[in-house]
């Protein structure tokens, strides 16, 4: 099978279940854009220090790709049969429970941080704000169409998740938190 197909080359996608789209659909733009968080994540988890810390990224690799699907496919009466998994509430909860067991392990924060220390905790921030990008367009689509009630709760949870394994990682080498300086 080969990688190309051709039936993009006019600027429209297809959309699990069939529909084609333009390319710079607000659906498409919510979904390439965790599609650039998940490989912002794949860099992270290769400069993970913490062993936790990048077995909880390579979870949240899944989780994005299971987010993915779901945008991809529209909730829509003859997608039914697809049977995709849409973003359960399961997933927000974890991110708290996660953000609880890393958060105890620092220093209570007092002050504006900047982004950055080590190159893990940098990347981390990185998937922070891209992750907000994802929350913002995924905003803007459910404006227009319908999505999962899960989706922009989990994208919330998970960028906190991602600012608190920032200040982990920043830890974990020994490194404290820089603060903003004003």
């Amino acid at each position: 099978m080969k990688i190309y197909t051709k039936t993009g080359d006019k600027g429209d996608t297809g959309l699990f279940g069939g529909d084609r789209v333009s390319k710079s659909s607000e659906r498409i733009e919510a979904y390439g854009t965790l599609d650039e968080l998940n490989s912002f994540t794949g860099m992270a988890v290769a400069e993970a220090k913490d062993k936790e810390v990048k077995k909880l990224l390579e979870k949240i690799q899944n989780e994005l790709f299971t987010v993915g699907s779901d945008l991809a496919t529209p909730d829509i009466e003859k997608n039914k049969k697809l049977n995709i998994v849409r973003v359960p509430e399961k997933f927000c909860t974890d991110a708290e429970k996660a953000i609880d067991y890393f958060e105890e392990k620092l220093e209570p924060l007092k002050n504006f941080i900047l982004p950055g220390g080590s190159k893990s905790s940098a990347l981390l921030h990185v998937c922070r704000s891209v992750c907000r990008r994802a929350e913002r367009r995924v905003v803007k689509l459910k404006k227009s169409e319908k999505i999962g009630e899960n989706i922009i709760i989990y994208l919330n949870r998970l960028a906190d998740l991602f600012f608190v394994l920032a200040r982990y990682e920043n830890k974990a080498v020994g490194l404290s938190d820089t603060k903003w300086n004003i």
